[in-house]
């Protein structure tokens, strides 16, 4: 097999054989293929695509580089959720848990920041001592102990798709439905999981633009899942703004800690329970969609989710008691506010470059080795459809460095865009 060739065959929209496939990526994983070889192939599939067959092996190349969990052996069912990224997700710190205290085991793997959108792992670290490498007995352990686990990615689990992730955020091939798809699959196939619900996002703060793009990209996630034989799901919604009051790093895992004690967001909990009511279907726990959300609005009310992610803290070696108190962590050192240059309501948000203006503040990278600043973040004063008068906050700022914060701040100045006539954002499609 020669590397060159196969890149050739790629570039001329040509489909590419299972064994050619396998050779070049394990020999990329071993070092034998270098990075500008695979980011030529990275973008030959980005502009060619991939037919089904390419894309079956593709995902089982992936989970095959390494080595696959199983928890057949526990009663529980066992499931997933993820999310093809957004600005100001943290669905997943709060709905893990909550499936949890419902019942299911969750063994999540997550990821870190990629383009301009946040990563759990990211989020999750701001947590004082929470440990997200851990090994997979680390991780079995867990899950048989309180039946949840949220890690990033280890060297056993798909190290194919692990070194090709980061090659993808630094060579412009994000967006490549293929490449998300097998991305995403290999890693929720290796975690040996029942049951998959999938928020796949649309808009402009989204990889999806549209609603077609997104469509056509959930049918070829449910295609995978079923080829390899788990129960999906995929709820589309829209990400044409934020979700939630904040985008950031500790601000994110605060809001999650409010919604598990009963005050999220009314567009945080909406995708949230929408996920859920997929999992808990699947699980047999409930018949139908609304007695499904009861469950979970009862897992809230009583204090079992938010006890369970109290609990995940504490086996993932992080500080409960610092949590219970919610202060005093990740203080910013400055602030600052975006103003609204007219009055009227709140018609439209870049959401993209909220996201970009997140990554200027401290919240995420532009090279893989940049460090993140855990007090940055942004919150959201003002949502769309809301009215708001010339000269007042809609934004609010904040990090560790000023500098970086003035940048920000020129970023978002335009963001926001208002009309005489209120606009109602649905969420979901």
């Amino acid at each position: 097999m020669i590397p060159v060739e196969i890149i050739k065959q790629k570039q001329n929209g040509d489909h590419l054989s299972p064994i050619d496939l396998q050779k070049f990526i394990l020999d990329y994983v071993s070092g034998l293929i270098p990075d500008y070889q695979m980011s030529a192939l990275l973008m030959s599939i980005f502009f060619n695509g991939m037919n089904d067959d390419e894309l079956f092996s593709l995902v089982e190349i992936m989970v095959n580089s390494g080595e696959k969990m199983d928890f057949s052996y526990l009663e529980k069912f066992t499931a997933d959720k993820h999310s093809t990224g957004g600005v100001g997700d943290k669905v997943s710190l709060i709905l893990a848990p909550l499936m949890a205290a419902a019942g299911l085991a969750i063994p999540m793997i997550s990821g870190r920041g990629l383009g301009h959108t946040g990563g759990t792992l990211d989020k999750l670290e701001t947590i004082p001592g929470f440990q997200v490498d851990l090994s997979l007995t680390e991780c079995k352990k867990a899950v048989e102990k309180i039946g949840i686990v949220m890690m990033g990615q280890t060297q056993e689990i798909c190290p194919a798709d692990k070194k090709m992730y980061a090659l993808r955020d630094v060579t412009g091939t994000i967006e490549s439905i293929p490449l998300i798809c097998s991305s995403i699959m290999s890693k929720k196939i290796a975690e040996g999981i029942e049951g998959l619900v999938l928020d796949v996002k649309f808009g402009n703060g989204a990889f999806m633009k549209n609603i077609e793009d997104a469509q056509t990209l959930g049918r070829m996630l449910i295609r995978i899942g079923e080829h390899f034989g788990i129960n999906t799901n995929v709820v589309f919604s829209n990400m044409n703004q934020p979700l939630g009051k904040t985008a950031g790093l500790w601000c994110e895992v605060q809001e999650a800690i409010e919604s598990l004690q009963g005050n999220g967001p009314d567009d945080t909990m909406e995708i949230t329970f929408e996920l859920g009511s997929h999992l808990l279907q699947q699980a047999k726990i409930s018949n139908t969609r609304d007695e499904a959300i009861s469950i979970q609005k009862s897992m809230i009310e009583s204090g079992k989710a938010f006890d369970k992610f109290l609990e995940m803290v504490e086996t993932q070696g992080g500080n409960s008691e610092a949590i219970k108190q919610n202060k005093n962590i990740h203080t910013p050192l400055f602030e600052d506010f975006v103003s609204s240059n007219q009055s009227g309501f709140i018609s439209s948000m870049d959401t993209f470059e909220i996201g970009m203006a997140s990554i200027t503040l401290g919240c995420g990278r532009i090279k893989t080795t940049d460090i993140v600043d855990p007090t940055a973040g942004i919150e959201f004063l003002k949502k769309t459809g809301e009215e708001v008068q010339n000269g007042e906050a809609i934004i609010r700022c904040f990090n560790s460095s000023l500098s970086k914060l003035q940048k920000t701040l020129k970023r978002l100045d335009s963001v926001i865009q208002c009309s005489d006539i209120p606009k109602i954002h649905t969420l979901i499609h």
